[in-house]
C-alpha cells in the first residue's frame, strides 16, 4: 500500500466519526487504501489497516502521523467528508513533500510583532485537520519535530507547533486550496457563491464534541477523549 488515507482517534464518538469519514472515501475513491490510529480493536470494515495509540491525549495525532504505513499519506481529522476524487491532490505529491490548507483566520498571537527565533507574521498558519504528505526523511523529520514542540509546549492547538516545524524544515511545501479544507458549506454556498464544489468538507457538524448546542457537546466529551 503506497497511498493511503489515515485517521486517529480515540474514544467511541471519535471512532465513529472516523468510520464515518472512511466511509466517504470508500464512495468515493474506492481504490485508495485507508488505515486508522485508535483504541479498539475492531473499529469497523472501513478500514484497511488498524494501528494501536499508546499514551492517547487531546493531540495523540502528532504521535501517529511519523507512523504512517503509506509511502504518499493524507490524514484527515475525523469530522471530514471526502466528496470526489482526491487523485489530482495526490499529484502535488509528484512535486511537493507536503501541502497543508491555509488557516484563513488570524488567531489574535499573530497579531503582535513575530519574535525574533520565530516565523514572520507573513508566514501562515496551517489547519492540521487536512494534511498531505511524503513518508520521506525530510518529512518524517519535519512530523517528529512537530511532535517534540507540542509536548514541550503543552499547548492545545497543534497548530502553533505545526506552523513553527513547518518554518523550521526543509520540506517543499504547498497549499491546498480551499475546496479540500472547506469550512463552511450550505445551499447557499452552492447556488450563489460561485465557489468550486468541495472535495473535502471539515465541518463541526460532524465533530462528536463541536455539533449541536453546548449541553450537547459537554455530553459528548464525555463519552471520549480524542479524535
Amino acid at each position: 500500500m503506497t497511498r493511503g488515507v489515515v485517521w486517529v482517534a480515540t474514544g467511541a464518538a471519535h471512532v465513529a466519526a472516523a468510520r464515518a469519514s472512511a466511509a466517504s472515501v470508500r464512495a468515493s475513491n474506492p481504490g485508495l487504501a485507508t488505515a486508522i490510529f485508535c483504541d479498539v480493536a475492531d473499529p469497523g470494515a472501513e478500514f484497511d489497516r488498524v494501528e494501536a495509540v499508546e499514551g492517547a491525549h487531546a493531540r495523540s495525532k502528532v504521535d501517529c502521523l511519523p507512523r504512517t504505513p503509506f509511502g504518499e499519506t493524507l490524514y484527515l481529522d475525523t469530522d471530514t467528508r471526502v466528496l470526489g476524487d482526491l487523485g489530482d491532490l495526490f499529484r502535488l505529491l509528484e512535486r511537493f513533500d507536503v501541502a497543508a490548507a491555509h488557516r484563513v483566520r488570524d488567531p489574535a498571537r499573530m497579531r503582535g510583532a513575530a519574535p525574533a527565533d520565530g516565523p514572520p507574521r507573513a508566514f501562515p498558519e496551517h489547519n492540521g485537520g487536512v494534511l498531505l504528505y511524503r513518508r520521506t526523511p525530510a518529512v518524517l523529520a519535519f512530523l517528529e519535530d512537530w511532535r517534540a514542540r507540542f509536548h514541550a509546549g503543552g499547548a492545545s492547538a497543534d497548530q502553533i507547533g505545526l506552523r513553527a516545524a513547518l518554518w523550521a524544515s526543509e520540506v517543499r511545501l504547498t497549499v491546498l486550496p480551499p475546496r479540500f479544507n472547506t469550512r463552511r458549506w450550505t445551499w447557499v454556498d452552492a447556488a450563489f457563491s460561485g465557489r468550486v464544489a468541495p472535495a473535502i468538507l471539515h465541518m463541526n457538524r460532524f465533530h462528536p464534541t463541536k455539533a449541536g448546542g453546548p449541553i450537547k457537546r459537554a455530553l459528548a466529551r464525555l463519552a471520549g477523549p480524542h479524535g
